[in-house]
């Protein structure tokens, strides 16, 4: 007999409560939250024919892989929409079970996607690396807070670098005063210590990471922005178009309509708040940035405002991002020598590997050039920065669709991109590069 069974999971105790398949309640168990107490429970009470549902929590994933084993099938729900469809009067454990052992039984419950061990090994390592940057955030707040109630203003415009540093050791205060201003800086040290090092681990896998990688080729977009994305999205192939990856990460307006009326209002900010904000954070350096992304920025910020811009550009670099990983494609219009700066960084740190230019051996004589202070800069074009570190090949101008080049023409950068994705050189003369000709 295949019977349902609604499990509503706390940090110290599980309620259960199983019905069959005519929604009648057959028996109601409450037991420790513990791995051994779980582990005998699905061993005596559950069978291969049951199917057992609970919401997201911090422990839901480790109960779910702990009775998968012994069950037919585990759905986790989306504890928000399950309030949605359930909202009841009376709210109690045992009514939260069996409410979800009725939504299971009628298919009504709203299931979340079960992400892989190595994606929740992102997950978990992006939100402690979040949590520690906000600690190093709070360290410093509480620094400048010290030092402007003490009226003290600092001589130089970042006092968190050697040379502020230096300065805040030398600073004559109270032995109160010193004593707070030396945890603080204490604290900061270790939390810094402790990213540097969570810093490495990511490194390694995002090097070891294909998506990752790709991702890096987007402008603004680090190895941290990169690894924060694809810890929230997962699979790429469970979203249909980038619109659908945009409203995961609550980018999309929210709307409301009723009647002939529609109201588009702010951003839904709906789930993983992390990544939303660190796409948001990369979409501030699109400002100055070249190719269709920079344009794009450019056009809205003057329509509606710089605030604007952001949104919708960190919107767009996430439709675009889904492109890029669908196509298994890196990024078209990125700007060769700073791209290659990133990916190298990332080799470098994870594998300690360095690639040196090869001499010309067997070269005799000097250059033309020697002592007038000219040189003559060799700039790789972006084919040649993404055949070296191993990245599909880009997709050519003329191998683009219509309305790409369309877009291209409009705003005036076909020779741009052009000279991106061509090797060229320049000329440095006085240490200037000279322009082209």
């Amino acid at each position: 007999m295949t019977r349902y069974i609604g499990m509503d999971v706390h940090k110290r105790q599980v309620e259960i409560c199983m019905m069959d398949q005519k929604g009648k309640v057959l028996k109601r168990i409450r037991c420790a939250c513990t791995r051994e107490v779980l582990q005998k429970l699905a061993q005596r009470q559950f069978t291969k024919r049951d199917h057992v549902a609970l919401e997201t929590t911090t422990n839901a994933w480790a109960v779910a892989d702990l009775i998968r084993p012994y069950v037919a099938r585990v759905v986790v729900s989306n504890p928000v929409k399950t309030r949605i469809i359930a909202a009841a009067k009376i709210k109690t454990d045992k009514v939260d079970a069996e409410i979800l052992a009725q939504l299971l039984r009628c298919n009504y419950l709203p299931e979340v996607w079960a992400p892989d061990v190595p994606t929740r090994l992102l997950r978990r390592l992006c939100s402690r690396r979040g949590a520690l940057v906000a600690d190093r955030i709070a360290s410093k707040n509480r620094i400048q807070s010290l030092l402007g109630g003490l009226l003290i203003h600092a001589p130089m415009q970042d006092i968190f670098g050697p040379v502020g540093r230096s300065w805040l050791d030398t600073l004559d205060l109270q032995a109160d005063h010193r004593m707070v201003l030396n945890l603080d800086l204490r604290l900061l040290e270790a939390v810094n210590r402790e990213i540097e090092l969570l810093d490495k681990q990511l490194k390694i896998l995002a090097h070891h990471d294909h998506r990752v990688r790709l991702l890096v080729t987007l402008p603004g977009v680090d190895f941290t922005v990169a690894v924060a994305i694809i810890a929230a999205i997962g699979d790429i192939a469970r979203f249909r178009d980038g619109d659908h990856v945009a409203g995961y990460l609550g980018l999309v307006p929210s709307t409301r309509q009723s009647g002939d009326r529609c109201y588009h209002g702010p951003i839904t900010k709906s789930g993983h708040s992390q990544a939303r904000r660190m796409v948001i954070q990369a979409a501030h350096h699109l400002a100055k940035t070249h190719g269709p992304l920079g344009a794009f920025f450019r056009r809205i910020a003057r329509r509606k405002g710089p605030c604007v811009a952001v949104v919708a550009a960190a919107r767009k670099m996430v439709t675009i991002a889904f492109l890029m990983l669908k196509r298994n494609e890196p990024y078209r219009y990125a700007m060769p020598l700073p791209t290659r700066g990133k990916l190298a960084r990332l080799r470098i740190a994870a594998t300690g590997e360095r690639r040196h230019a090869k001499p010309s051996l067997g070269k005799k004589g000097r250059s033309a050039n020697y002592g007038s202070k000219v040189h003559q800069v060799n700039w790789p074009g972006l084919a040649e920065v993404y055949a070296t570190e191993g990245l599909p090949p880009i997709i050519t101008i003329a191998s683009q669709s219509a309305g790409e080049r369309q877009f291209l023409d409009r705003e005036s950068l076909t020779a741009a991109v052009q000279k991106l994705q061509n090797p060229r050189q320049r000329i440095r003369k006085n240490g200037h590069l000279l322009p082209e000709s």
